[in-house]
């Protein structure tokens, strides 16, 4: 993997943004295998497709480009905020792409992979309307709020300018496979319990622990009575599918 793209490609485009874009997604045609099945190349869709940028030829998966000179630990923005989340309701969401650059350079230095299933309503931070006199007066755009995604979610291929093994990369894309069977409201409980337990230090944990982020699910959850429940079922999930450990007597630890 060549983790300097190639700026010759845009040679013949006037806006930057157009540049950047036609220099990312070439370095992701020439350098990108699929994650879920590992097929050597993904394909480009053709300019201007709404949904996605790249597709997986033999699997058929999505894919969507967003890069960012700059962090993107924490946010990235994207389009207009009710398209957003019409397309997580929606059956033909994408995997995301998010790539991190260096502008002087054009190297890459993170790029990761979000499985489709892990983007729920509440990682979408709906942006202030644009301003009057702005051309699009009233348009609300949005971000994707990154740091909100449970660390099984933020599948990195390259991380700090170092490539990742394919093999590692596809083997935690099939151990988060897990979460696709479960409906909107039930993925984002059992994404939210997760970034409970990954805000715990170390690997052994108790279930005490986990009922001291009570108040913080209760709000995300206004609806729900029962929240206790709720922790102590969602990490039976997690449980079942090899995301934890179940100790004894209230006592679980991280695999």
């Amino acid at each position: 993997m060549n983790l300097t793209m190639d700026d010759k490609v845009a040679e013949n485009y006037k806006s930057n943004s157009q540049k950047i874009r036609v220099i990312t997604e070439q370095w992701v045609s020439n350098n990108l295998f699929c994650p879920y099945c590992g097929k050597e190349k993904i394909a480009h869709f053709e300019n201007n497709r709404p949904v996605a940028d790249f597709y997986c030829p033999d699997c058929a998966e999505e894919y969507e480009l967003k890069s960012k000179n700059g962090t993107i630990e924490n946010k990235v923005n994207d389009g207009a905020y009710d398209t957003m989340i019409k397309r997580i309701e929606s059956i033909n969401n994408p995997n995301f792409f998010f790539m991190n650059y260096n502008k002087q350079d054009l190297h890459v230095k993170d790029f990761l992979m979000v499985p489709k299933y892990f983007f729920s309503p509440e990682i979408i931070e709906k942006r202030k309307p644009l301003s009057d006199t702005a051309r699009r007066a009233g348009w609300v755009g949005c971000n994707i709020v990154l740091k909100q995604i449970p660390e099984e979610g933020r599948i990195f291929i390259v991380k700090n300018e170092i490539e990742i093994p394919q093999k590692e990369i596809i083997s935690k894309v099939k151990r988060a496979d897990f979460i696709k069977q479960y409906k909107l409201d039930a993925r984002g409980w059992v994404l939210d319990v997760l970034n409970c337990v990954n805000q715990i230090e170390g690997r052994d944990f108790t279930l005490e622990q986990m009922y001291k982020f009570e108040d913080v699910l209760s709000k995300k959850h206004p609806d729900n009575n029962h929240i206790k429940d709720k922790i102590r079922q969602k990490l039976q999930i997690l449980r079942d599918k090899g995301i934890l450990e179940f100790r004894g007597r209230g006592h679980y630890r991280k695999i």
